[in-house]
């Protein structure tokens, strides 16, 4: 099993920053992939952005190219997105997910593990 945890949500100004953190614990090898996704009320779950952990390479969704930026860090078993010029429609809980191997998947279904979710909310 593998055990997420998100931190970092909140209420910001749109245009402003919010980063994001989510910790893995438990049996982390088997989180190869990670992603974030978000969800507004009567939508969706939708797609953020994904990272293969081993390799680093990444996947953005259109919608936040050039604003959101996903990291790692290895020690600390963390992923982080950060946000900029965060916009009203950005308002969503945001859920950490993850799967054994990277495949670049944009579905969450194809996500085993999830975290809690996270509120952001961006006021205009």
């Amino acid at each position: 099993q593998v055990q997420l945890v998100e931190s970092g949500g909140g209420l910001v100004q749109a245009g402003g920053p919010m980063r994001l953190a989510c910790a893995a614990s438990g049996r982390t090898f088997s989180s190869n992939a990670m992603g974030w996704f978000r969800q507004a009320p009567g939508k969706e779950r939708e797609f953020v952005v994904g990272i293969n952990w081993s390799a680093g390479n990444t996947s953005y969704a259109d919608s936040v190219k050039g604003r959101f930026t996903i990291s790692r860090n290895n020690a600390k078993n963390t992923v982080y997105l950060q946000m900029n010029s965060l916009k009203p429609e950005d308002t969503a809980v945001y859920y950490c997910a993850a799967r054994s191997t990277w495949k670049g998947s944009i579905v969450p279904n194809e996500y085993v593990y999830w975290g809690q979710g996270t509120q952001v909310t961006v006021s205009s």
